[in-house]
């Protein structure tokens, strides 16, 4: 497989040119960077940086024979319907990316002409959201993915994979992590995604409304909701087994399994497995993960009684009552591990069936990466809840 990685105007001054924005990391090093991160992933990255629009129209033509764009098309992203064209004419998946949290800066980069040509928009990432982009174009090409319209907001999409062979197939509903902000989206699950789908479940990789975005714990948890139940729309065309439908989240997305699931709320999920989840927001508000991440989901301030967190609590709401799987790394530096054993000792004595793990030497991401021993473990878990 091949990529073609392809910046624009200014990119080339990444590194000097307004580094509490755009970071320390040279176009150099970031080409460096791409490259590295392409082979661990089993595939190879060409690089290409100009100031010229005609110059990376021509260098989108020359990549048709690539299996995978991604590009950071600069100031032109706002404008440059020329740009947008030649994406859209070579007709391979290509990815946007920019360095920056555009939707939190001046309104004019908000607007993108060429996002709607590209399979997905990676921003506010820094860096590293390159290395998504790589590993997203990696996945899509791993096994075919249908994206699916699930509700009336541009965020209720979901991605769906079918097993090979027969159904009807147990379904495991992906809900990314990110502290329920914007700047995450579903591509942090693609993996996750092929692997489970590999192993015979569909898997419905779900997009939903977040902080930036018009999310907020309301209105975030009813769109997982409605992306649950909108299952029974497309079921039976694609051979999915809705009495074997199970909640699978990272982190955040760990918090909207658990609640998702909380009291039978939706009759569809069967089993919950939690991966570094959220459990408790009060105790997540005092350890002030995500930069009072909580704070900005739940719409509260600091002042207010954290008994304000409790409707939007899983650890508020025991029992879940559905089996449970919570994991955990003992050096996960985002989401403290005190929270996951608090929460399933609660869970166990509430009366809820509950599987805890606590992985030595592993971190928060770990538990979604597939070349980390603790996957390994984590998926054989999660094949138990078929």
């Amino acid at each position: 497989m091949r990529i073609v990685v392809i910046n624009g105007p200014n990119l080339n001054l990444i590194g000097t040119r307004s580094p509490e924005i755009y970071g320390s990391t040279s176009l150099e090093e970031l080409d460096d960077l791409c490259r590295s991160w392409a082979a661990d992933v089993g595939t190879d990255v060409d690089t290409y940086q100009s100031n010229h629009e005609g110059d990376l129209i021509d260098r989108l033509h020359a990549a048709r024979d690539a299996d995978g764009v991604v590009i950071n098309p600069g100031a032109f992203t706002h404008y440059s319907y020329a740009i947008r064209d030649a994406i859209e004419a070579i007709g391979i998946p290509t990815v946007e990316i920019h360095i920056s949290n555009v939707r939190d800066r001046e309104p004019w980069r908000r607007i993108s002409v060429v996002s709607d040509v590209c399979v997905t928009t990676i921003f506010g990432r820094g860096i590293v959201g390159y290395r998504h982009a790589i590993r997203h174009l990696v996945a899509r090409a791993a096994w075919p993915v249908e994206t699916i319209t699930y509700g009336p907001d541009s965020d209720n999409v979901g991605d769906l994979r079918i097993p090979h062979g027969p159904g009807p197939h147990p379904v495991a509903v992906l809900l990314h992590g990110g502290f329920w902000r914007a700047t995450a989206a579903r591509d942090l699950l693609d993996s996750v995604a092929v692997v489970l789908t590999g192993h015979g479940w569909a898997t419905w990789n779900v997009e939903f409304s977040r902080v930036g975005s018009g999310g907020g714990w309301r209105a975030t948890t009813a769109d997982v909701a409605t992306a649950v139940s909108s299952l029974a729309q497309f079921a039976e065309g694609h051979e999915l087994d809705l009495e074997r439908v199970i909640a699978v989240g990272h982190g955040s997305g760990g918090h909207l399994a658990l609640q998702a699931a909380v009291g039978a709320r939706d009759p569809r999920i069967s089993a919950v497995a939690a991966l570094a989840p959220i459990g408790d927001l009060e105790a997540a508000h005092r350890a002030g993960i995500g930069s009072d991440a909580v704070d900005a989901f739940t719409r509260r301030t600091p002042e207010q009684s954290p008994e304000r967190y409790a409707a939007a609590s899983p650890i508020k709401n025991l029992p879940i009552g559905v089996p449970l799987l919570v994991v955990h790394g003992d050096e996960d530096d985002q989401v403290p591990a005190a929270i996951s054993r608090s929460f399933a000792g609660r869970a166990a004595d509430e009366g809820d069936t509950v599987v805890y793990h606590e992985f030595e030497g592993v971190g928060h991401d770990d538990l979604v990466d597939p070349a980390t021993p603790a996957w390994a473990k984590i998926v054989e878990e999660i094949d138990r809840l078929r």
